[in-house]
């Protein structure tokens, strides 16, 4: 239905239009235009805001002074404490990385990485709703983190896979030579049809889903993920193991692995890299335990009750072999085993005779002549790794892939990355605040994120009320400053006869019963005087 042209005689501002609605097409707004756009060579105009409407033949602009609504007003309640700790930790990171991206990516991925920590389990399509509920906006504002620009942002992450290995590879030439890595893999659920990662593992049968394999090795002296890689779920540790300490060029350190990364499957890269050195267990059917003895042990471990040792080098090779029994395991496994054997009838006197030479030993070969107390500790702490990866699948909630094909998948595992750098760097700081030590890390992320800031108009943010409980934990990690101790008070004037030694005469008052001060002993049944009795009646 056309508009009347008296309606459109009336006078409006420039670049608006008019706009018949209601049920009769009766009335008439005016609209402001904003732009155009291209629909197949057709340039269509595109309309904006309303900004008045026309009424008994004449413009009524809307009134701009009355309030906004609410859908339009921005969020004065923001998430603060867990957002400004995890920018403070994180800060360098943001300048590694744009040694590879550009500004506007690296910001991307920075804010990407720590809404994953803050909020565990976040779906990329929610990252929008927690970045402008966040203190992220106010501190970088104007990221563009919409459903499709993660996605496709995502996808070209990957796409340019270089720039990844780049920033791991920067990051393992910074590992001292003097440094342990400890190296260990993780399968995530990925049951896409799309991508060549996915697939059967050796825990397909418990699982009964599709993985891909993510290897990490981790500074054992500075507590935080160096690098990491995908693989096929149903490629075999050993067999990933060369191409991952190739490909991020680990060219230096002590590399503390299990037996599923054997020197064999890597000797390539020890032998280009005389820096780098391993320390592995040998398998317990090993012809090396065997050909050295390494089961009769000659001493007891300096600094560890019920551990023997014995230290043996390699005939013909620069590699050498430790060797450990810890009693107190031995029983353990002993108990064990016969509880087993009497389950399914299988004892046999000759079987655990010989099962009892090894239980509870364990035997390491190493590169380096170390003191045997040393190489039993480095390797003690490989168990490190272990919580490393439980962090990574349930504080952090990275159990499995939520993309489809390669280019997502290796994207989004190096947010998963950052994540779980940012994450470890998180328990350093509460552990320095000996929050640990009360507290599990997810009950401390809790806190944090009640600690939120409200904008009160002209006053801008002030931190909600918190407990004081609460208000500890954040003065512990600086994040709000500790109240100022009251001034303590000056002593005041000793008291007078403190110090000083007692006159003759009042020692013999106090050594005859006499009572310096107060009513005279024995007034209280003295009788009472004319006056007194007169007063009574």
């Amino acid at each position: 239905m056309p508009i009347p042209k008296n309606i459109l005689s009336v006078p409006r501002p420039k670049n608006t239009v008019v706009i018949a609605y209601g049920k009769d097409k009766g009335l008439y707004a005016v609209r402001q235009r904003i732009g155009c756009r291209n629909d197949n060579g057709r340039h269509l105009p595109v309309n904006g805001p309303t900004v008045g409407h026309i009424v008994d033949g004449r413009f009524v602009p809307i009134d701009t002074a009355s309030p906004s609504s609410v859908s339009a007003s921005p969020v004065d309640l923001k998430d603060w404490a867990d957002i400004i700790l995890c920018d403070r930790l994180f800060a360098d990171i943001r300048r590694e990385l744009s040694m590879f991206y550009s500004e506007a990516d690296a910001m991307k991925l920075y804010c990407i990485s720590i809404l994953r920590v803050c909020d565990p389990g976040i779906k990329n399509y929610e990252l929008k709703e927690a970045y402008d509920n966040s203190f992220l906006s106010e501190l970088y504002p104007g990221v563009p983190l919409s459903k499709n620009t993660v996605s496709t942002f995502l996808d070209d992450l990957g796409k340019a896979m270089s720039r990844i290995v780049g920033f791991m590879r920067n990051r393992a030439a910074a590992v001292s030579m003097d440094h342990h890595l400890l190296v260990d893999g993780t399968l995530k659920s990925d049951e896409s049809r799309v991508n060549s990662l996915s697939d059967f593992s050796r825990k397909a049968r418990t699982k009964g889903t599709r993985d891909i394999s993510v290897l990490y090795a981790f500074d054992l002296e500075e507590m935080e993920p160096v690098c990491s890689k995908c693989f096929p779920g149903n490629m075999l540790d050993a067999t990933s193991y060369g191409a991952f300490i190739s490909e991020n060029k680990i060219t230096k350190g002590i590399i503390v692995a299990d037996k599923g990364f054997p020197e064999s499957a890597a000797h390539e890269q020890f032998e280009a890299n005389p820096d780098l050195h391993y320390l592995n267990p040998v398998k317990r059917n090993s012809r090396l335990i065997e050909r050295h003895g390494m089961l009769d042990f000659t001493g007891i471990l300096p600094g560890h009750e019920g551990i023997t040792f014995r230290k043996e080098k390699c005939i013909g090779t620069d590699k050498w072999l430790y060797s450990f029994r810890d009693s107190y395991k031995a029983s353990k496994e002993e108990r064990d085993w016969l509880r087993h054997a009497k389950k399914d009838g299988s004892y046999s006197l000759e079987v655990l005779r010989d099962k009892q030479r090894s239980f509870g030993t364990i035997v390491l070969e190493c590169d380096l002549d170390l003191p045997a107390e040393t190489a039993y500790k480095a390797y003690g702490k490989r168990w490190e790794i272990e919580i490393v990866m439980r962090f990574y699948k349930s504080a952090c909630e990275f159990d499995e892939t939520r993309v489809q094909d390669d280019y997502s998948v290796i994207g989004s595992e190096f947010c998963d990355f950052l994540s779980s750098l940012l994450t470890f760097r998180m328990i350093k700081a509460f552990d320095r605040a000996k929050l640990l030590d009360d507290m599990t890390y997810k009950k401390i992320m809790s806190v944090l994120a009640r600690a939120k800031k409200v904008r009160y108009g002209e006053d801008g943010w002030q931190l909600v009320r918190l407990n004081p409980s609460h208000e500890e934990i954040l003065q512990g990690l600086g994040l709000i400053p500790r109240p100022e101790e009251a001034p303590k008070k000056k002593p005041g004037r000793p008291k007078k006869n403190e110090g000083k030694p007692a006159s003759k005469e009042s020692e013999g008052d106090l050594a005859n019963g006499k009572r310096r001060r107060g009513r005279p002993k024995g007034s209280r049944n003295r009788p009472k005087t004319d006056a007194g009795a007169t007063g009574a009646s």
